[in-house]
């Protein structure tokens, strides 16, 4: 047999020989300290040193609880000292981080918690098993799926693993397509419950008329309208727009205090956090007999009228700020059918009422 070759050491390790003839190895990363590595590459005492120099603090899990070399909850908290996990949204980082967390302290069938268990060991099988019972929650079950396919990342990009388990675990559909499109009448019965001049009206003219999330919307003020655009840095993306200003929306607004920082306050005079402005509008849309509506379902609206006015998927999404022109199309999806139909509809009856009728043949004529 050949010479026995010695794998290669794990991310960020460099090794020499030194003069005495033993191997050392060092954990080296730009911006890390400098870290020495006991034993050798992949050996036991070697990978919990290195593990813990990878998340660049100590693998204190809690008050007493030390993460196992290697395992789920040691690959956690890689992943949380990752690049990727440090470009997303806070809001982001909170909804993964929170899952994460969950998933580790979730019990086997033996009462073993998974954040014990070895990461190179979770296999295609396990996350499929995982998602089984959220088949009823497709959204929740894709969300398991796409943040243990960021921490198989990880794994591999620090030589925990060697090949990512989710690569062939399929999304499940989604039988729901969300948050209900408010109606044009149900727009109608909103607007005579809360007339202008009140808070329900100034919430539901931003949100109708800017397409924009609530917590956007929360944070606009006056500050943020200049030359007939009202600027927009949107919080879930850090997309920064430009939205005209619809007349509708500069009639009400020119009705508005201007004594705060943002247009809509609580009773309380304080602007409204994301989920309190949420919670609030439900309310609103009970007291005007709406139950099934909600203020993501105006921004659907929003992206349903602009498509009936015949703008493009471009152009909407310049408005609503969307980065994937595959979920305006989902919005939008119902609109483009009813015209695309009625378009069809129009050139067979051009077609068919330029054919002239045909002439029967009358029996009871005389032959010539």
């Amino acid at each position: 047999m050949g010479p026995h070759l010695m794998r290669r050491p794990p991310k960020y390790v460099q090794g020499f020989i030194d003069r005495h003839g033993k191997a050392r190895f060092y954990f080296r990363r730009a911006g890390s300290k400098t870290v020495a590595l006991p034993g050798l590459p992949w050996s036991p005492e070697f990978m919990a040193a290195y593990t813990e120099a990878l998340a660049g603090q100590p693998m204190q899990l809690g008050r007493s609880r030390i993460a196992k070399a290697g395992s789920i909850q040691a690959l956690a908290i890689s992943y949380f000292q990752s690049a990727d996990f440090g470009a997303m949204q806070p809001r982001t980082q909170r909804v993964y981080r929170n899952m994460i967390e969950r998933f580790c302290e979730q019990q086997d069938k033996d009462g073993n918690p998974f954040g014990g268990k070895p990461a190179a060991t979770l296999r295609r099988e396990h996350i499929v098993r995982l998602m089984a019972p959220k088949v009823d929650k497709p959204e929740a079950a894709n969300m398991l799926r796409r943040v243990l396919r960021a921490m198989m990342k990880c794994a591999i990009d620090i030589g925990m693993r060697a090949d990512d388990p989710t690569r062939d675990v399929k999304a499940l559909q989604s039988k729901s397509d969300g948050f209900h499109s408010w109606t044009e009448a149900e727009i109608e019965q909103f607007e005579a419950r809360h007339p202008v001049g009140t808070r329900p009206r100034l919430a539901f003219v931003l949100l109708l008329y800017t397409g924009q999330r609530r917590s956007d919307v929360v944070r606009m003020g006056r500050q943020h309208i200049r030359d007939g655009f009202i600027s927009v840095r949107q919080q879930k993306t850090g997309a920064e727009l430009a939205i005209p200003l619809h007349p509708e929306l500069l009639a009400t607004l020119s009705e508005t205090p201007k004594d705060n920082l943002t247009f809509l306050t609580t009773q309380f005079g304080h602007p409204f956090t994301s989920n309190g402005f949420g919670n609030w509008f439900r309310e609103q849309c009970d007291a005007a007999g709406l139950p099934g509506c909600s203020a993501h379902g105006l921004r659907k609206a929003a992206a349903r009228r602009l498509a009936e006015a015949g703008c493009t998927a471009h152009e909407i999404a310049a408005i609503t700020g969307h980065a994937s022109l595959k979920q305006v199309v989902h919005y939008t999806k119902a609109v483009d059918q009813r015209r695309l139909a009625s378009a069809a509809m129009e050139k067979v009856k051009a077609r068919t009422t330029t054919v002239k009728p045909l002439v029967k043949f009358d029996k009871t004529s005389k032959k010539i």
